[in-house]
């Protein structure tokens, strides 16, 4: 099994609901998010999928979040935009992305890092 890993970066705004400190006030990250990929199959080059379009896919998604006050987001509907459901949401639309290029790829785990030790991980 081969394993790809990259980081990206995203700020955005948000507060947390149903939660009492801090938090519950608007307030901003800026975000680390380090996804997994794994497959058995490389392509003629030798690789799994290349990072520039693994890159380029990830930062599509983060495109959508970039910048953005993350609770008026339809992903965040109704739901508390944590740090876990930020690396749900990455994880199930990277899932997409990849699976309209080979069915072998499978997203293994996508982190999202609110502060330098802290992060919550995502996956199926």
């Amino acid at each position: 099994m081969y394993y790809l890993k990259i980081k990206e970066f995203f700020a955005a705004a948000h507060n947390l609901l149903n939660y009492h400190g801090k938090c519950e006030a608007l307030h901003g990250h800026n975000w680390k998010i380090e996804a997994i990929i794994s497959g058995k199959t490389l392509d003629n080059a030798g690789m799994l999928i290349d990072f520039k379009i693994l890159k380029q896919y990830l930062n599509e998604i983060l495109e959508t979040l970039d910048h953005k006050y993350l609770n008026e987001l339809d992903f965040f509907n109704g739901k508390s935009p944590s740090s876990e459901f930020i690396a749900k949401y990455i994880f199930e639309e990277l899932e997409k992305k990849l699976r309209s290029v080979n069915d072998d790829i499978q997203v293994v785990e996508v982190s999202a890092w609110e502060s330098s030790t802290s992060c919550a991980m995502y996956r199926r």
